[in-house]
């Protein structure tokens, strides 16, 4: 027989585990390019000749519980996504939750040569894009060599 004891409910202790690992090395990435363990929405930005492009994943939002802005060269998603799972009143018992259920925000960094004027945004499937236009005197050219 083990000599380990386990309490009433296993889940929980896991789950409890589980959070204290991740607040103890969630915090450290693995690479320069690592976002923080957690964040939502996850994104993705590039960028083309005229425009910085960002996506940003938010399944189960409502394009109505999104919200974009931008100033000073901060570009903020924020929202809220609402539960699907059964209320408290039900008489299931959870034992892990690993979807983010409340209100977000991100704040996106824009480049110097971003314009705020020239900004569009739209969301489908769950993937919020936005396009952010680039000034005219940051755009790539070519110099002719004399």
């Amino acid at each position: 027989m083990s000599d380990a004891f386990f309490g009433t409910d296993l889940f929980s202790d896991l789950d409890r585990l589980q959070k204290q690992m991740t607040a103890l090395f969630g915090g450290f990435p693995s690479s320069i390019r690592s976002g923080r363990f957690g964040a939502f929405p996850a994104i993705n930005i590039g960028a083309t000749d005229d425009s910085i492009e960002i996506v940003a994943f938010a399944p189960g939002v409502k394009q109505e519980n999104l919200e974009v802005s931008i100033d000073k060269g901060l570009l903020t998603i924020s929202g809220e996504r609402q539960s699907v799972c059964p209320d408290d009143t039900s008489e299931a018992r959870l034992y892990a939750q690993e979807r983010f259920v409340g209100t977000f925000r991100r704040v996106i960094e824009l480049p110097e040569g971003a314009d705020p004027d020239k900004v569009q945004a739209h969301y489908a499937n769950g993937c919020l894009s936005i396009s952010v236009g680039k000034r005219e005197a940051s755009k790539p050219r070519a110099i002719t060599i004399q």
